[in-house]
C-alpha cells in the first residue's frame, strides 16, 4: 500500500471537495461521459506539450479521463479547424494560442475556420518574448541597442520562427516605435535554428520566448538578454528588465496559451471545464512547473477574461500586420 503525507491528504480532500462544490445542472448533469480529446495543432516536443500535458493529468484527475490529439500543419491552422467542425459537446477542446486564434485568422484567406468559431475557456499560461543579442552587439538595453542599430542601419538582423508570427511582429512593431530602424528580418522554421545562429554569431539578434535555455545561454555569456515584453518582470526572470522599463511603453506582448471550444458549446459545459481548470491551476506543484519553463501560470482567469485578452491581442497586432502587408484584406 502506498504512504501518503498529512499534506498530499487534506490537498487531495480539499480538491475533491471544492470539485463536487461546481454546479452540475441541464447538460451537465452527466458531463463527462465519456473521455474528453484535447487537440495540439502542432507536433509532439513542443510547447503545446509543455502546456498541454500537465494540464490533461490534472483535468484526468479532477474531471474525468482526458488525452491528447496530436493533428498538426499549416502553422496550427489544421488542427484549429478540425476542433472548429467537432460537435460542440465539450468533449473536443483547442490548445490555442495567440498565433491560432488571432494572427492566422488575420492573414490568412482561407484558414478554414474563422474567429468567431469558437469560444474562449480559460488561460493556462502566458509567457514574455526576450529580446536577445550576440555578444558581439554592443548594448545592455533596448535603448543602447536602439541608439547602436541607427547608427549602423542595415548592419543588425534578427531572427524569428518565422514570417507573420507573434515573434516577428513584435520586431516589426519594435523597428516603427524606435522611430523606423533598419534591421533586416530572417525568418526560420523555428526558433531552433535561430538560437543557433545568434549563438554563432550569423545574427545579431533573436526575439524567441523565454525559455530555459535562453536563461542558461545568458549565463554562459553566449547571448545577452536584454529586455522581455511582458508588463511586469517574470517571476522565474526577474533580472530582466521590460521594454516598457526601457523606455518604450507600448511595446508589449504577452504570448499565450488557453483551452477553447466550439463556438455553440453550452454555457454550462463551459463553466464546468473552466472551474475545473481554476481547481487545477491552484495546484502549487503545476505553477511551478510551468514556471520552471519560463512561463507564467494563471490561476484567476475565466472564459470572459481569457476573452477581453483575446480582444486585446487582436486590437495590438492588428494595425502592425496591415502596416507590414500580411493583411488578408
Amino acid at each position: 500500500m502506498p504512504s501518503y503525507s498529512r499534506r498530499q491528504v487534506v490537498h487531495a480532500l480539499s480538491g475533491a471537495a471544492a470539485l463536487a462544490a461546481i454546479p452540475r445542472s441541464g447538460q451537465t448533469a452527466d458531463y463527462p461521459s465519456r473521455p474528453i480529446r484535447l487537440v495540439l495543432p502542432y507536433g509532439a516536443g513542443g510547447a503545446g506539450d509543455q502546456i498541454g500535458r500537465p494540464w490533461v493529468d490534472k483535468m484526468s484527475a479532477l474531471l474525468g479521463p482526458t488525452f491528447v490529439e496530436y493533428i498538426g500543419g499549416a502553422g496550427g491552422a489544421i488542427g484549429t479547424a478540425a476542433v472548429a467542425r467537432e460537435e460542440p459537446d465539450g468533449y473536443s477542446l483547442l490548445l490555442g494560442n495567440g498565433s491560432t486564434q488571432v494572427i492566422i485568422p488575420l492573414t490568412s484567406s482561407n484558414p478554414g475556420y474563422s474567429v468567431g468559431d469558437f469560444r474562449a475557456i480559460y488561460r493556462l499560461i502566458n509567457s514574455a518574448l526576450v529580446f536577445a543579442v550576440h555578444p558581439s552587439v554592443p548594448a545592455a538595453n533596448l535603448r543602447e541597442l536602439i541608439a547602436y542599430a541607427k547608427a549602423n542601419p542595415g548592419k543588425l538582423s534578427y531572427g524569428t520562427p518565422g514570417i507573420a508570427t507573434g515573434n516577428h511582429l513584435v520586431g516589426e512593431s519594435f523597428k516603427q516605435q524606435a522611430g523606423g530602424l533598419d534591421i533586416v528580418h530572417v525568418p526560420y522554421r523555428g526558433i531552433a535554428q535561430a538560437t543557433n545562429d545568434l549563438v554563432s554569431g550569423q545574427i545579431s539578434l533573436v526575439i524567441g520566448v523565454m525559455s530555459v535555455q535562453l536563461q542558461q545561454l545568458s549565463r554562459a555569456g553566449k547571448i545577452r538578454l536584454l529586455a522581455v515584453t511582458t508588463k511586469r518582470r517574470l517571476s522565474g526572470a526577474p533580472d530582466i528588465p521590460t521594454a516598457v522599463e526601457s523606455g518604450m511603453p507600448d511595446l508589449r506582448y504577452e504570448g499565450w496559451f488557453g483551452i477553447f471550444a466550439p463556438k455553440l458549446t453550452d454555457d454550462a459545459i463551459i463553466d464546468r471545464i473552466a472551474q475545473t481548470t481554476r481547481l487545477a491551476m491552484a495546484d502549487p506543484a503545476l505553477q511551478a512547473s510551468y514556471r520552471a519553463q519560463g512561463m507564467e501560470p494563471d490561476s484567476d482567469s475565466s472564459p470572459d477574461k481569457f476573452q477581453r485578452i483575446i480582444d486585446a491581442t487582436t486590437a495590438s497586432l492588428a494595425p502592425v500586420i496591415r502596416s507590414i502587408g500580411l493583411s488578408k484584406s
